[in-house]
């Protein structure tokens, strides 16, 4: 990916950098400066054998394919450690795809109400004594993109079959192998998503491009969301084959980074950009497909997120402000053994590293026997602003 930005970034730039946000410019310096001398670095030699290699910094941007890896197999083992012995159900809200056209042109605004509607929706189908009638709790991660890099805002969700009593005295598991019903949960979610989505329009918070300027209008504004309000929104719900953690997996691969992988890239020649894609609607067939880097850069930039906005959510007992009570109790009420203490991340990342992965950054990568020491740093270089001209 960086190679793609450095060789026809400047050129989108110069094309389209009026319409680009902080976010978006951001991301493309710091891809293209990952891992170079412009961030500086150090050099390492082995020990043993001898040898030397030079280890530039990475740019710890959360777009940036190269980097996040630390972060995301953390945020893998904090997960897993919360994982309670019930069992857990992979839970996917989908817009259609007229409001994602409303999404692309506010993401702040829209990604927000998507959290809020999908989130509220569970926790009330799920209160509801006519299903389950306990409280739950569940992550929830954000995906904007599909196989090709379209723009598909998407949710999924890890939730436990089950949840804690209203008088918190015990345990409500849910049916065998059954959830929540989908079409409820479709019904309410269409309901709650359009309800926010039309206040936030009554107060102003939707912006929309030249295309759809006229949806400033609440006549044409509500001319086009007509259609949605009687069509089917689709809800899945699936008890996962082989367990919570196999979930835990899959929407980790995407919680630390951004629509595509480098491994997923096959070339740039020709001034194209070729990528591997799977197809879903052609029987999940591995395909090869081909865009002019322009389009490609494009694409990937529509997935990066407003600054400090969070992809990653805590619904219910999860979350944040009393998720250590709620959990040791949920545990109590299992009868499961309480859990350990919290143990600080190690003060060096090439420690935390082996410790998440098993992996060493230290070992020769030559010997395999000494261990890499560092010998030197490679500081960055300076950046001289112009003079401004006071004459």
């Amino acid at each position: 990916m960086a190679d793609v930005f450095r060789h026809f970034g400047p050129a989108f730039r110069d094309q389209h950098g009026g319409s680009l946000s902080r976010a978006q410019r951001h991301a493309m310096a710091a891809i293209e400066s990952c891992r170079t001398a412009a961030l500086g670095g150090h050099v390492e030699r082995c020990g043993d054998c001898g040898h030397q290699r030079v280890s530039f910094n990475s740019c710890r941007n959360r777009n940036c394919p190269k980097c996040q890896g630390l972060a995301r197999a953390q945020w893998l083992v904090d997960r897993q450690a919360e994982l309670l012995d019930v069992p857990y159900f992979h839970v996917v809200f989908t817009v259609p795809a007229a409001i994602e056209v409303i999404a692309f042109q506010n993401q702040t605004v829209v990604y927000d109400i998507l959290f809020r509607a999908a989130s509220e929706t569970l926790r009330v189908i799920a209160a509801d004594p006519e299903h389950l009638g306990a409280e739950i709790g569940f992550p929830g991660v954000l995906h904007t993109w599909g196989q090709a890099l379209t723009h598909h805002p998407h949710l999924h969700f890890l939730v436990p079959g089950g949840g804690i009593a209203p008088d918190g005295k015990s345990w409500m598991p849910g049916r065998p192998g059954f959830f929540l019903p989908v079409q409820v949960l479709s019904c309410l979610f269409r309901g709650l998503f359009l309800h926010y989505l039309d206040k936030a329009f009554v107060a102003g918070e939707l912006n929309f491009f030249p295309a759809h300027r006229h949806l400033h209008e609440p006549a044409a504004f509500q001319r086009y969301l007509a259609p949605v309000h009687t069509t089917k929104w689709v809800v899945f719900a699936k008890r996962p084959f082989a367990g919570p953690a196999q979930v835990l997996d899959y929407v980790g691969r995407y919680t630390h980074r951004v629509a595509i992988s480098n491994n997923r890239l096959v070339s740039m020649d020709d001034g194209e950009v070729r990528f591997r894609w799977k197809d879903y609607r052609d029987d999940n067939r591995q395909k090869t497909m081909t865009l002019p880097p322009e389009e490609f850069i494009r694409r990937f930039l529509i997935h990066v997120l407003p600054d400090g906005f969070h992809r990653i959510r805590y619904f219910g007992f999860l979350g944040n402000c009393h998720r250590a009570r709620k959990l040791a109790l949920c545990r109590e009420l299992l009868g499961m053994a309480p859990a350990g203490p919290a143990t600080d991340p190690p003060a060096d990342y090439r420690d935390g590293f082996q410790a998440l992965t098993g992996q060493s950054l230290r070992e020769c990568p030559h010997c395999h026997t000494g261990m890499m020491v560092v010998i030197d740093c490679i500081t960055r270089p300076k950046v001289c602003q112009p003079v401004p001209d006071t004459s």
